[in-house]
């Protein structure tokens, strides 16, 4: 039971900092930012916020700060749109996700070229070492 309250509360919370967003903050610091998820700990009282930023590692760091700085006043809506006793502590983490999906992109690219640098030499390559005495050429058999 308390993981599913858990899990409503996160997901609430979720759609909460994103409303939020989409209407801005007063801060030229805050990028495109998406909330990706939102963890809740058992007890209610702290939620781990995950985001992403669309932009260079500059607007990144620029738009964490920024959600750091707005931290009170985004609780404080949170609060206010949940209506529950004790509302949970905010913590902004940047979501991994993206750099993660970056590097195995490459690494498919990668698996991929050499697959076809493989096949390239397999189609021309021959057998190593004496040729079998045993073995009919289809030339030969078609004669």
């Amino acid at each position: 039971m308390a993981g599913e309250r858990q899990a409503r509360l996160a997901d609430r919370i979720r759609v909460i900092l994103a409303e939020r967003l989409e209407k801005g903050l007063r801060d030229p610091r805050l990028g495109f930012v998406t909330i990706t998820d939102v963890r809740v700990t058992g007890d209610l009282q702290h939620a781990s916020v995950f985001y992403t930023v669309l932009g260079s590692e500059e607007e990144r760091v620029a738009s964490g700060a920024a959600l750091a700085s707005a931290t009170g006043l985004l609780r404080k809506e949170v609060g206010r749109q949940l209506g529950v006793r004790l509302v949970p502590t905010l913590e902004f983490i940047p979501d991994a996700l993206p750099e993660n999906a970056d590097h195995i992109s490459d690494l498919l690219r990668q698996a991929r070229e050499r697959d076809e640098e493989v096949a390239k030499l397999a189609a021309t390559g021959r057998y190593a070492g004496d040729a079998d005495p045993y073995r009919v050429e289809e030339d030969s058999a078609q004669d």
